[in-house]
């Protein structure tokens, strides 16, 4: 860096000058016109270039070109010449191809310094100039810069020093110094040329990855992301940090660990899971559009390998969220639809990355972390797996989550466990699963909500159970009163629910309701609401004149109008097929439905609602 910007100064300097040289400017003071004899630009620049001769190894031609390049600035500076600038953006090229054929393989300060000079120039280079770099040879050099050597990610070996200065401290709280030596060497890390700029960098790599001539070299590369993944994730493991949940930090960390020097590690390794994912979804890319990538053998093998890649981080995307992170969708979501054409390496997959024990919730939050990873992905799988692999992995992964739940922090895992138990009722092939496993479904539904499970999962589900009970389901033929049993217990468990707000669940996701409380019982007479447009038509005809008795039994006003606003969108939201809109229209326009809905509780001369301490209204007569 020093003997770049020795060169990128000079640059800098000879512009100034020159512009200086052009100022006309009468009231300029006499002394600064006084400019010092120079070489002019262009004879001064190829002055630098004759200096970088046979004498000197190439990579040191590099880092003189890139500063002088660097110093110029971009092209819209005009501060070249059209052709001295491509001259120079020439000779970089070239000096890097040459490098990259005469290094050594074991000379990483000068694949290194290939890497540092590229990654700032590369920018401000022309498209037809980055065309001609050698990217064959470029990406392993990149690849083992950035993730392997000392001035990159050093294998993320970093992970594996903290457990040594992690100690117990007096109120058994777990003390990490910002004086220890681990400390400081994520610091200098986070410093080091190379992660300092691991964004652009990561792109650039990408870029190669697009670019290169021979398809293997994309492989190798996930080869080496995926191994420097998997050790990353062991050193975490073996880390006594990673034995704390995120949500009960501030209770097991000092307070110098809790702001200082844990950020500081976290902001590392978000870094670290932005540049792999960046980098996977060029490779991604590459594998959609390149014919000899595209094959079964080799897209199946890297589809299973970016997945492998992503459970490897997921314990800093789970915690740092990637729902935002348009990038780590393409690469999750496209991954598996590739490898979901190859049901035996699904099948292979699925077991390799199941939870270490079927039966038991673990204990370690690493873990639980990877648990949560498995039932997110299986979820997408049940309509491509057979019966077996659904029986063995996906309900038996999923039962000890679904009655379990006195710890609000789990609730991403309970509500995934309940998503991928709705997954296999709905596939196909797995009904005498459903005819097993939905009664005690359901009863672990209502012993879990609202404690352990949000109002988005529990609307979710008895929305998708009245879905998969309800014709043309195949259950429906064999278990044709599913639906009315679930519309029972709901309406049931609706006349004795709580009235209550329902306190905000910070785990769960966010959804539409969020910015209004609502009780228990306005969650379920929502829910009945819900299912109304997958009900059989005998049951429709029945249940609208009772969900709308619910609506109008709740006490609060305001929840009460939410209830009546969604109850009419979903009659007019296009939500209805054509039978069942004919029923509810003809249950809403002549058989008194408006006037059951809108004003039922006037009609049945419910008191209005008042504050706890309010007087009624008086009349003439009353004896107040």
């Amino acid at each position: 860096m020093r003997c770049m910007s020795v060169f990128h100064s000079a640059a800098q300097a000879l512009v100034r000058h020159d512009l200086a040289s052009h100022d006309k400017s009468p009231d300029q003071d006499f002394t600064r016109l006084q400019l010092e004899r120079t070489l002019p630009k262009h004879d001064w620049i190829r002055a630098i270039a004759n200096g970088a001769d046979e004498h000197s190894p190439r990579w040191r031609h590099v880092l003189v070109l890139g500063g002088l390049l660097i110093g110029f600035g971009p092209a819209e500076d005009e501060n070249l010449s059209r052709h001295m600038r491509t001259t120079l953006e020439e000779g970089l090229v070239s000096a890097i191809n040459q490098a990259l054929l005469e290094l050594a393989e074991d000379d990483h300060f000068g694949q290194e310094t290939i890497t540092l000079v590229l990654n700032h120039c590369f920018p401000i280079i022309s498209d037809t100039e980055r065309s001609q770099l050698d990217y064959d040879h470029l990406l392993p050099v990149l690849m083992h810069s950035t993730f392997r050597t000392s001035e990159g990610l050093g294998s993320a070996y970093f992970l594996g020093a903290i457990d040594v200065d992690v100690h117990p401290r007096p109120g058994s709280k777990l003390s990490w110094a910002e004086r220890t030596p681990s400390y400081q060497q994520i610091r200098s890390t986070l410093g080091s040329p190379l992660v300092a700029s691991l964004g652009p960098l990561s792109r650039l790599i990408g870029h190669a990855v697009e670019h290169v001539r021979q398809s293997w070299l994309v492989t190798g590369a996930i080869d080496d992301l995926e191994d420097f993944t998997k050790t990353l994730h062991l050193q975490w493991r073996q880390n006594r940090l990673a034995q704390v949940d995120a949500a009960n930090e501030e209770a097991c960390f000092d307070e110098e660990t809790m702001h200082t020097t844990s950020p500081t590690l976290w902001r590392l390794l978000r870094t670290t899971m932005y540049a792999s994912v960046i980098i996977l979804r060029s490779a991604i890319g590459r594998l959609l559009s390149d014919s000899a990538l595209a094959n079964d053998d080799t897209a199946s093998r890297l589809a299973s390998q970016a997945l492998h890649i992503l459970r490897s981080l997921y314990f800093i995307s789970n915690r740092t969220g990637s729902a935002n992170f348009s990038q780590y969708t393409f690469v999750y979501l496209t991954a598996m639809d590739v490898v979901s054409r190859y049901p035996m390496r699904l099948e292979a997959l699925l077991y390799e990355i199941k939870p270490a024990e079927l039966d038991m919730i673990p204990e370690h939050p690493l873990d639980r972390n990877l648990d949560l990873f498995f039932l997110n992905t299986a979820e997408h799988f049940p309509l491509v797996l057979s019966s077996r692999v659904i029986g063995e992995l996906l309900v038996q992964s999923a039962l000890p989550y679904l009655a379990t739940g006195a710890d609000n922090n789990l609730l991403p895992i309970f509500e995934a466990a309940h998503s991928v138990m709705l997954a296999v009722f709905s596939a196909p092939q797995s009904s005498d699963f459903a005819i097993t496993h939905l009664p005690s479904y359901v009863d672990a539904l209502f012993k879990v909500f609202p404690k352990n499970l949000s109002a988005r999962q529990f609307r979710l589900a008895f929305k998708t159970l009245m879905q998969i009970t309800s014709p043309p389901s195949p259950l429906s033929t064999s278990q044709p009163l599913l639906p009315a049993i679930l519309l029972e217990l709901l309406h049931e468990r609706a006349i004795h629910a709580s009235i209550t707000a329902l306190l905000p669940q910070p785990a769960a996701a966010p959804s539409a309701e969020d910015e209004m409380p609502l009780s228990e019982q306005a969650v379920i007479v929502l829910t009945i609401i819900d299912t109304l447009m997958q009900l059989p038509l005998d049951l429709l005809d029945e249940w609208l004149a009772t969900a709308a008795d619910l609506v109008n039994a709740v006490d609060d006003d305001s929840i009460r109008e939410h209830c009546k606003e969604h109850f009419w969108l979903v009659l007019v939201d296009g939500h209805l097929d054509p039978d069942r809109s004919r029923v509810c229209h003809a249950w809403w326009s002549s058989a008194g439905g408006r006037e059951h809905v809108l004003y039922g509780r006037e009609s049945a001369g419910l008191p209005p609602s008042m504050m706890s301490g309010a007087l009624p209204v008086m009349t003439e007569d009353s004896k107040l």
